[in-house]
């Protein structure tokens, strides 16, 4: 990659400045630094910026986020849903939606607009209402990314949008030496997904690679 090259995607990654998406300008630099010290890998502000578009574009009242972390994500796709949207998200983790709540508490986010539920993603979500949401988002390397994509599918709206996260996998997507079951597990929902009918997909290089798709009505 030429070092023009390198450099557009740094400024486009630094395009929207994340520190004044909320009051608190600090409060995505430290909801970051705790996913960071619990291991959850939080999205970074490329990707994020480009989940808060999608968020916006579809003017989202209900959207589920599957793997909550530390907040990251919820904070940015909070950002751009409907002013009255909800944000349901699932983590089986404790600790993880305890530090995400802490962020959305210094976000000033209401507590009405935010569902936080502790358990197995695959058993919440087949509680949730077909067709009843507007986003449905989720890393690639879930262990259960396939099966979550079925769910996706089911819960969207006609119209509706997907968005993965990590979807190229620490840049291990697109080499070819890289074997590990992880990343050939990534491959495959990637692959799933670009032979779904029902699914108009495109991937992005922003953060760690975002694949969005949407739910043709």
């Amino acid at each position: 990659m030429s070092s023009g090259k390198v450099a557009s995607w740094a400024h486009g990654e630094e395009f929207v400045d994340e520190a004044s998406l909320f009051p608190d300008a600090g409060v995505l630099a430290r909801a970051r630094d705790r996913g960071n010290e619990l291991g959850v890998a939080p999205v970074l502000p490329g990707a994020g910026a480009l989940m808060r578009v999608l968020a916006a574009a579809a003017d989202a009242r209900a959207a589920v986020e599957i793997g909550t972390g530390s907040g990251v994500g919820s904070l940015y796709l909070l950002a751009g849903m409907n002013r009255d949207g909800v944000l349901t998200t699932i983590d089986p983790e404790v600790e993880n939606q305890r530090a995400a709540r802490e962020a959305f508490a210094e976000a000033k986010i209401r507590t009405p607009r935010v569902r936080t539920i502790a358990g197995q993603p695959r058993e919440v979500v087949r509680r949730l209402t077909d067709h009843a949401y507007d986003l449905v988002s989720f890393p690639a390397h879930d262990p259960h990314a396939l099966d979550l994509l079925g769910h996706a599918r089911r819960l969207l709206r006609p119209g509706g949008v997907l968005v993965i996260s990590h979807a190229l996998f620490h840049d291990r997507v697109a080499d070819p030496a890289s074997r590990d079951a992880p990343t050939r597990a990534v491959r495959e929902l990637l692959k799933a997904i670009t032979e779904a009918e029902d699914l108009v997909a495109a991937l992005t290089g922003s953060g760690d690679g975002v694949l969005t798709a949407v739910l043709r009505p």
